[in-house]
């Protein structure tokens, strides 16, 4: 189980029509287990850039992110994604549901392909009644309302139990009431599951709720802050 998390001097470049984009310029900073931290700042910012690094998703160009003083980024294809299967739950602002699968059948997908020592369709049955949809899980995306669909991806996010949850704008395409119910469920897993979340918002009201605030422009980490005092 990773404890902590570190950027050192993480930057990362992209490169299109010739053009190059600093997406993160020399970004250090560290993430503790157990905290509810939020990402802010504004489009463009490279909030989602670094939670995708933190997550394995993509590598920096420069930089080390270790984990627990291990830099995983050096490691094989396989134990990276291994690491990323035991440690990281990933939530997106897209539900990124597949359209022909039911619910409980999304939220096996990232048991596909694995060896596991439990019932695949249990342990996902588990994760929807976690988020309140056992009820629906046989239905298609189709016939979900968009808060029942982030709930599944939250599920799908949760069912190997990972030991950090990144969610990237994960209240972005739903209206202010039911984001706010899907972030209440978040910091209960953050409470309930000992389950350290990271999380991107342009809410400012939903980042107050953290413990820290990260506030982040132009590629930088501009300050840090305490958040709410529990």
């Amino acid at each position: 189980m990773t404890n902590e998390i570190r950027c050192l001097d993480v930057s990362k470049r992209y490169m299109g029509d010739g053009v190059d984009t600093e997406a993160l310029q020399n970004v250090n900073v560290m993430f503790t287990k157990g905290e509810l931290t939020a990402i802010i700042g504004p489009s463009g910012s490279g909030k989602s850039t670094l939670l995708s690094l933190i997550g394995t998703l993509d590598q920096p160009t420069a930089g080390h992110i270790l984990y627990d003083n291990e830099d995983i980024m050096k490691a094989s294809k396989k134990k990276m994604a291994d690491f990323r299967f035991n440690e990281i739950g990933f939530v997106f602002q897209q539900f990124h549901l597949l359209p022909t699968l039911t619910a409980v059948e999304n939220v096996m997908v990232p048991l596909f392909g694995r060896n596991v020592s439990y019932s695949k369709q249990k342990r996902a049955k588990e994760a929807l009644e976690q988020v309140g949809l056992l009820n629906k899980m046989n239905a298609l995306p189709s016939q979900l309302s968009g808060g029942q669909q982030q709930r599944v991806a939250i599920a799908r996010a949760i069912v190997h139990k990972p030991s950090w949850l990144l969610a990237d704008e994960p209240t972005g395409n739903l209206d202010t009431e039911t984001g706010e119910r899907i972030f209440d469920l978040l910091t209960r897993l953050h409470e309930e599951d000992n389950c350290t979340v990271l999380y991107v918002t342009h809410d400012v009201t939903l980042a107050s709720k953290a413990d820290r605030i990260i506030t982040m422009q132009d590629g930088q980490v501009l300050q840090e802050k305490q958040g709410v005092i529990k």
